[in-house]
């Protein structure tokens, strides 16, 4: 350098400095060791202010806080190498306006001056630009990509804690990154769960539903998306998933979303009790019978725990509980899902002791078995359920003796069907609970209904059961009344005779008393003496009991049918009599029904002079012959014909179904007043070919 300009000192000529001046960076010039100030530009003293020249710049700027800046002038001018400073904070007393903190970038060279001395020819130039603004914005920035990585970092801590399965799908919802929480929770591989192929790991049931959710989600783009849907595990069976997502947008356009699967089978465990437990009190609620009762119970049951659900009274004595003797067990309400067959709600059966029902009633213990779809084992229950549990493809069936005052009074059955997995333990639990909810209110109908289960058992005891006839079937059902708790005087009776021929007999002592039931069986038991006694046409025998009946119990009167299934022409023919009672009921294969009137007399215990008549009747294959009380047609302030026209049309219908089958559906189907007892007793021809 050469020449020095107005600002220069030290007698400098201000030549050199002039190109120096409008520079758009703040320049200033030292000389010496001690760094005497020598020139200053425009720039320079705008960012720094005037200082006085030729005098060493610790002294120029003796105000300022910070000495290190001049330390690096020392450096400098000792070693000759150039030092840059970037963003390098000003001095305390150097602020803005509004008071903030300046920062500068410093470049520091070495300088030489040719026209001076050789001692004092060395110099530092100093070139100085203002980067306030500059690194305001870079630590606002700075400052957000921080907060980001905070806020990224506190929700991949969330996730780990509160989710066990990350997900992600591109704009238009396919998968689109393998997911490692989803292949461990539900073995699904990547190549499965690409795209749409998640909702193969959800529950049959769930897909459709999730599916179009999903589908809405994609379409309105909401802030987040929830659902819960059912997920299998790699430990089978299903467990309940939240499901949550997040739209990720891109100048307002969605480029992905996000989402995550919880665990919440517990937390929605506990809040399905608490829903079933309060539906169940809501349904006990006004309910004035066991059977309305237990009814109740079971459509809640149905199909929150199960497919199926049947509710047996346990109809014996004591000793039918605790003994080694067949157990008789009455179903009095039935549920099934949506789809399924519904099993007849009433039908009453005598149980083998070996039976796994029986051993789960004794034992006053809950038992489960689980099966192969449709295949339940042959012990399993009574006939009428394992039909059910065949038809409807059940895999499991869940037995919960129900105890009432420390004695079993009534059982639930209740069964899963394809693919919804087994009741379970937990499910098992929950059925108790529900019925000890229900306690109080089965007790406060129970002792009726124990007293009327005594006298149901000893009804019971003095009905036989229907003989075993090659070629034919025969089925009884007894239903007692449900307004009284005595021994009724309805009964039914079958058996084979020497000649080959099978009778069947029904019958109805007028009255609802012991005394009538006393008369029953008397009565019974003279017409069995009588048909055993001479091979007489049915109306001759009743004309006999008739005489007996007027003589032996004067004002009583009672009512009868006595047929014979004869063997005639290579099938079966029907030879019959009726005293005062509803007609027989032929149904044919093709599920015509009509009544047999051909036989009718007057009531037994009534003076009538002339004999009893009888009637023929062919019996095609697989026609159904029923007999039955009043009981099962008679409704108070209903004419008769409606209900035995009622009886013919569902006879009508159930004419191919299994003769046991056919007696409960019709049981259940007609709308029986409950005043009064029910016997029936059924026959079926062998099938056509």
């Amino acid at each position: 350098m050469s020449g020095a300009g107005e600002r220069g000192g030290d007698g400098v000529s201000g030549l050199t400095f002039e190109v120096l001046e409008p520079a758009p960076v703040g320049i200033a010039v030292t000389l010496g060791h001690d760094h005497r100030l020598l020139y200053t530009n425009r720039g320079y003293r705008s960012l720094f202010g005037e200082r006085p020249l030729g005098v060493p710049i610790r002294e120029a700027f003796s105000d300022l806080v910070r000495k290190d800046y001049f330390l690096l002038f020392d450096q400098v001018f000792d070693t000759g190498e150039p030092i840059v400073v970037t963003d390098m904070p000003g001095d305390p007393t150097l602020l803005t306006e509004s008071g903030q903190e300046r920062f500068f970038t410093f470049s520091l060279s070495q300088t030489t001056f040719d026209d001076r001395p050789l001692a004092d020819r060395r110099g530092v130039l100093v070139m100085c630009l203002e980067v306030t603004d500059q690194v305001g914005s870079a630590r606002e920035i700075q400052h957000i990509a921080d907060e980001r990585r905070r806020i990224l970092r506190r929700y991949e801590s969330l996730v780990r804690v509160s989710a066990q399965i990350i997900w992600v799908t591109g704009p238009q919802g396919g998968v689109s990154e393998p997911s490692p929480g989803w292949e461990r929770v539900t073995g699904q591989p990547w190549e499965e769960f690409r795209g749409e192929g998640w909702l193969h790991a959800l529950h049959p049931d769930d897909r459709a539903e999730a599916a179009q959710s999903w589908q809405r989600a994609l379409e309105r783009v909401p802030d987040r998306w929830e659902h819960t849907y059912r997920l299998r595990t790699t430990e089978g069976g299903y467990r309940h998933f939240q499901v949550r997502a997040v739209p990720i947008k891109q100048d307002g356009r969605v480029i992905e979303w996000v989402g995550s699967c919880t665990d919440i089978e517990e937390q929605w465990q506990a809040q399905r009790r608490l829903r079933l437990l309060s539906r169940a009190a809501e349904a006990m609620a006004n309910r004035t019978s066991v059977e309305e009762m237990l009814g109740a119970l079971a459509d809640v049951i149905v199909p929150e725990l199960a497919d199926g659900c049947g509710v047996h009274l346990v109809t014996d004595l004591a000793e039918g509980l605790a003994g080694e003797t067949t157990l008789v067990v009455e179903r009095v309400a039935t549920a099934a899902g949506p789809g399924l067959p519904r099993m007849p709600r009433f039908s009453a059966q005598r149980l083998p002791s070996d039976a796994r029902f029986v051993r789960a009633v004794r034992q006053a213990r809950p038992f489960l078995e689980t099966f192969p779809p449709g295949s339940p084992p042959p012990d399993l229950g009574p006939a009428g359920t394992r039909t059910w549990l065949e038809l409807s493809r059940a895999n499991s069936l869940a037995i919960l003796p129900v105890s009432v005052n420390g004695t079993v009074a009534a059982v639930v059955t209740a069964a899963t069907c394809g693919d919804r997995p087994p009741i379970g333990r937990a499910g098992i639990d929950l059925l108790r609970q529900i019925f000890e909810q229900a306690h109080d209110a089965l007790q406060n109908v129970m002792h009726f209904q124990r007293t009327r289960q005594i006298a149901f058992a000893l009804q019971h005891s003095l009905l036989a059961d229907p003989p075993r006839v090659p070629g034919l079937l025969i089925t009884a059902r007894y239903r007692p009344s449900l307004a009284a708790a005595e021994v009724g005087g309805d009964w039914y009776d079958s058996f084979v005779l020497p000649d080959g021929a099978t009778v069947l007999a029904i019958g109805d002592v007028a009255g609802h008393d012991l005394r009538a039931a006393v008369a029953m069986g008397q009565l019974r038991n003279m017409l069995r003496g009588m048909v055993v006694d001479r091979r007489e046409p049915p109306g001759e025998i009743l004309s006999r009991l008739n005489m007996a009946t007027e003589t032996l119990y004067g004002d009583e009167t009672a009512t009868c049918v006595l047929a014979r299934i004869e063997p005639h022409d290579g099938g079966h023919r029907l030879n019959y009599a009726v005293a005062g009672h509803p007609p027989p009921l032929l149904v044919t294969y093709a599920g015509e029904g009509r009544f047999l009137t051909a036989g009718a007399n007057p009531l037994l215990g009534v003076p009538y002079p002339r004999e009893y008549v009888s009637a023929r009747e062919p019996l095609p294959p697989g026609a159904t012959l029923l007999l039955y009380t009043d009981g099962l047609v008679e409704r108070p302030g209903e004419n008769l014909d409606d209900g035995l026209a009622r009886l013919s049309e569902h006879a009508g219908e159930l004419a191919r179904a299994p003769l046991e089958q056919f007696c409960d559906e019709v049981l259940s189907r007609m709308p029986v007043s409950g005043q009064d007892d029910v016997a029936m007793i059924a026959l079926r021809m062998p099938g056509p070919g």
